[in-house]
């Protein structure tokens, strides 16, 4: 992916103790338009690119909004975002794509968030409230930590939210799913945990695959150094601790196509063909594994790997 749009940093506001909201409008042509659900991939002074949805209205383009929380082992994006980052900045974003879209059929949209899982259904509620949508917010979150737009979505949605704090109410997916008509689609955003068990509650209580809809950006986590070879050139490349294969093939100038860079969308699928590999995405199935990785998120674990490029 080689198209950017230069923008600054027109806004910041820090939400909670961990969360920080950032707004940027362009440099020069005007923001492309985009649909609820989308987000863009930030490109930071080192090179790293992180994925983060976008809450604005997408009916508004004059600034693109996202929000970024503070990882404890983070690899230095969401560090440098929060800490770092001033007014004025410039930087570069990837356009907008959308991999977790409004079913355009759904009579019904149920939306469910953890934590900064919160950010695309900030678009997507606004959204649904301009169609007069029948659809409704469960909303997970810790207060005073991860409940950044907690008392905007109480003003904005009245009895659309459903908020569980965790201890005096805690979120029952088998309660929020049971009972649904045929036009009820699901969709959620958060962490692995909550993604796993909605799939799971979703099968037993017999929801078809294309009625559930999940997203889960995460940032690819630092492991051992390894060492990778390109199979049509022989050349090899080390990857650092800090660094993903995917990030180590852009430096060397391999183009992959990607979306997410948090194994989850599929685009990079790059074939290997041996060596010992640590899969960490959402993606492939244990058959493509045995062939296949995906370089935003997979690791070396042992001996290099060869890759089929």
């Amino acid at each position: 992916m080689s198209t950017f749009l230069e923008v600054r940093v027109a806004a910041t506001r820090q939400l909670t103790p961990v969360i920080r909201e950032i707004a940027f409008e362009s440099l020069g042509a005007p923001l492309p338009g985009f649909s609820a659900g989308s987000h863009v991939q930030l490109q930071l002074p080192s090179g790293q690119r992180n994925a983060y949805s976008l809450l604005s209205d997408p009916a508004d383009t004059r600034q693109y909004r996202i929000a970024v929380r503070q990882q404890p082992n983070s690899r230095g994006g969401s560090r440098y975002l929060h800490q770092q980052l001033r007014l004025g900045d410039h930087l570069r974003l990837t356009p907008p794509a959308n991999l977790f879209p409004l079913h355009g059929e759904a009579h019904q949209h149920i939306l469910i968030a953890a934590g900064i899982g919160i950010t695309p259904f900030l678009a997507h509620c606004t959204e649904l409230l301009r169609r007069g949508a029948k659809f409704e917010l469960h909303y997970a979150y810790r207060a005073g930590q991860s409940d950044a737009y907690l008392d905007e979505l109480r003003e904005r949605l009245g009895e659309h939210l459903h908020g569980y704090d965790g201890q005096t109410r805690r979120l029952d997916l088998a309660q929020v799913l049971c009972e649904r008509p045929l036009g009820s689609h699901v969709y959620a955003c958060g962490p692995q945990r909550l993604l796993q068990a909605l799939r799971e509650q979703a099968q037993a209580l017999g929801w078809s695959d294309g009625r559930v809809h999940w997203e889960a950006f995460s940032a690819a986590q630092p492991g051992l150094p390894f060492r990778v070879e390109l199979g049509h050139s022989g050349r090899q490349l080390e990857v650092a601790a800090e660094q993903s294969l995917l990030e180590a093939l852009e430096a060397a100038g391999v183009a992959i196509p990607n979306l997410c860079r948090g194994g989850v969308c599929g685009q990079c699928q790059t074939r290997y063909l041996q060596g010992d590999v640590e899969h960490r995405d959402h993606f492939l199935t244990a058959q493509e594994r045995a062939s296949s990785l995906m370089p935003c998120v997979s690791r070396g674990c042992g001996s290099p790997i060869l890759l089929d490029l």
